[in-house]
């Protein structure tokens, strides 16, 4: 027992011997402590509030021009079209404010983003197919673009001329869409728009489609008025609008004398819904009867659009507008800095062969790379057309899957540390928001969206971190879905040159090309 005693002291620790060895397991962890942070990188980001002034009502006129004949001048067959846009707040109501205009945006943009989702989830479920609804009745261009946040859906107009001698036409532009259509006269049903309904019978060169031509078999919800053996048209949105009329031919006329006859276009006497100033829409989309597809004989495969600020359309500059571009100008943008633009390769969803899906691979806060995104969790799979990443221009904020986008919002608050101070609750779909009130300046860390065959694009600060209210409050301007499908926005494409070659099946976002 003695012996046993003695041995078990020698081999407890002393006290001091303990507290040496709590000093050296400790020595690792108080160095890891001692460490930097994390060294991300930061863009300078101007601290401006949203205006608590009413926003000055304008018109098309004045964004346009009032001269339609210098606007629609045949001034020869020019290889380009150009088109100015405006954005819809550039048409408010009356005494609308900027936090007004900021909730009507984003009610819209949750409605569409919605709609998109629930239309994916369709597709999947049905094999894309679409059951036509029947209905029965007795070398290129360019143009100024314009932004409507205030009315319809879809934010930002064009100025069309429509007809000969042609008539000119606010329409909204949608990547997300196929048919050309606006509101003609005489109109069972229709809505207010700025400027005058369209008088097919004031045109020298409007023709109805038959019923038995190929044009009218193109439509995805088509019939006959067998009284005039002439082509219906009839096309939904996901908010609820509608419009139905004839399907037609028509001279469309843009800037600087171009012109293109024969463009199949819906002629709307029954229409409703969310398309309040604009006489109709211009399709962009990748079906048999969008706009870039019926004029890619004469002008190519291709067309660009670039879409400065949303304010740009009510402070006009001859040198930063908005244009949607058509034939050799639309590349020539990206072919002069090739060395800036980004191109990956354009996917097809053969369930949704409307949109255009692109590649995206991941993302980086303050230069870091952002762990658990991968390209898988954006992926589409083309055998049940679920998941992807569409590039829509109707939608305003970037939408990604709920786990991209929770990895995605962490790091860049992680990044933006003790700097940004953190404004408590969210607003509207944003759950990330920052206190910047009373600092002109601050530093917010980089963001760059990652796309496959390895371009990197860099977003500017103003793009991803937008005012919300006359406070200083700013937000984190992209959300998570639980839909299917994910989509970039046009907050996040603003001051790009978004290229759509169609020759090469690539998309390119080409920065400060506007």
């Amino acid at each position: 027992m003695l012996i046993r005693s003695a041995m078990a002291m020698a081999s407890a620790p002393t006290p001091i011997f303990s507290l040496l060895l709590l000093v050296l397991l400790l020595i690792p962890f108080a160095a890891a402590l001692s460490k930097p942070p994390a060294q991300y990188q930061y863009h300078t980001l101007r601290a401006t509030p949203l205006s608590h002034e009413p926003i000055a009502q304008v018109d098309a006129e004045s964004i346009f021009g009032a001269d339609l004949a210098a606007l629609f001048d045949d001034a020869g067959n020019s290889s380009t079209v150009q088109l100015h846009l405006a954005h819809r707040e550039a048409f408010a109501a009356p005494n609308a404010t900027a936090p007004q205009l900021l909730a009507h945006r984003l009610a819209r943009d949750a409605a569409r983003a919605g709609a998109i989702s629930a239309a994916a989830a369709a597709a999947g479920a049905t094999n894309g197919t679409r059951a036509p609804t029947r209905r029965r009745g007795g070398g290129g261009f360019a143009a100024p673009v314009v932004s409507g946040l205030s009315q319809g859906s879809g934010e930002y107009f064009a100025q069309v001329g429509v007809g000969t001698p042609p008539a000119p036409a606010l329409l909204v532009l949608d990547t997300g869409s196929d048919v050309v259509w606006l509101q003609c006269a005489p109109c069972r049903h229709c809505y207010a728009q700025s400027g005058k309904v369209f008088d097919p019978r004031r045109s020298r060169s409007y023709a109805a489609v038959p019923c038995a031509a190929p044009l009218c078999r193109r439509l995805d919800s088509g019939g006959c008025n067998r009284r005039r053996g002439s082509c219906l048209y009839q096309v939904a949105y996901g908010d609820g609008s509608v419009t139905a009329g004839d399907l037609a031919t028509e001279t469309l006329s843009f800037a600087r004398g171009a012109r293109v006859p024969r463009v199949a276009i819906g002629c709307g006497h029954d229409n409703e819904g969310l398309f309040v100033a604009a006489a109709g829409l211009l399709g962009l989309g990748r079906g048999r009867l969008s706009l870039p597809t019926q004029v890619a004989r004469r002008y190519g495969r291709s067309f660009s659009y670039c879409l400065v600020d949303r304010t740009s359309s009510l402070k006009p500059s001859p040198t930063r507008s908005s244009t949607l571009t058509f034939g050799a100008a639309a590349l020539a943008g990206a072919a002069t800095a090739t060395a800036r633009a980004s191109f990956t390769p354009m996917v097809r969803n053969p369930r949704m062969s409307t949109f255009y899906y692109v590649r995206v691979v991941g993302f980086s806060v303050g230069g870091a790379r952002v762990r658990g995104v991968s390209e898988r969790d954006l992926r589409l799979d083309p055998a049940t057309g679920r998941g992807g990443v569409i590039l829509d221009s109707g939608t305003s904020v970037t939408r990604l899957a709920r786990p991209v986008y929770k990895a995605l919002r962490e790091a860049f608050r992680a990044a933006a540390g003790g700097g940004l101070r953190p404004s408590p609750g969210g607003f509207s779909l944003f759950d990330t928001c920052f206190d910047l009130g009373g600092r002109r300046v601050v530093k917010v860390p980089t963001l760059s969206v990652h796309l496959a065959g390895g371009a990197a694009v860099a977003l500017p600060p103003e793009n991803y971190l937008i005012p919300v209210d006359t406070r200083g409050t700013f937000c984190f301007a992209l959300a998570g879905t639980d839909g299917a499908v994910s989509i970039l926005g046009n907050i996040q494409q603003q001051g790009f040159r978004v290229v759509f070659d169609g020759d090469a099946q690539r998309v390119g976002l080409v920065p400060k090309s506007c």
